[in-house]
């Protein structure tokens, strides 16, 4: 009978450690960090892919979805995004989709890719004006636009 207990608690033990550290990666949030560019100093995912703001967007609220949102794929989070390097955290939020999904943004600014960005630290998108409106590249310090102008 002792056997059986000794068992029992040990494959208690191994299933809370498995359901804390699922627990704590669905938890986890995503990465914003900046790196160097052709353009200046700008804010990127964990990846260096480039993040932009979508000067279409109402506020807080993303108006980038279907088509847009293939060509400009959303940030999305899990959790509370997580700032990096010269990234203030106080910068960081996030914003609700329309499908629910958790969008980080940047002084409140919902953030983009770009998939025109084929590399880390690529800015293809800077300056382009689609889906009604121009896209622009983040300082990470203060979250002002890297305009080339």
């Amino acid at each position: 009978m002792r056997k059986k207990v000794v068992w029992f608690a040990m494959v208690s033990v191994g299933v809370l450690i498995a359901l804390t550290a699922t627990s704590a990666m669905a938890s986890a949030g995503t990465v914003v960090t900046w790196r160097k560019t052709s353009i200046g100093n700008a804010i990127t995912n964990a990846s260096g892919r480039t993040l932009y703001l979508f000067r279409g967007d109402k506020g807080t609220t993303s108006e980038c979805y279907g088509a847009c949102a293939t060509a400009w794929p959303p940030l999305l989070t899990t959790g509370k995004p997580i700032a990096s390097g010269r990234v203030a955290v106080s910068l960081l939020g996030t914003s609700k989709r329309s499908d629910g999904k958790l969008q980080v943004t940047f002084k409140g600014h919902p953030l983009y890719t770009f998939v025109g960005d084929k590399k880390p630290g690529q800015t293809n998108g800077e300056g382009s004006n689609a889906f009604g409106a121009q896209w622009y590249a983040l300082a990470p310090s203060n979250g002002a636009t890297i305009d080339k102008d």
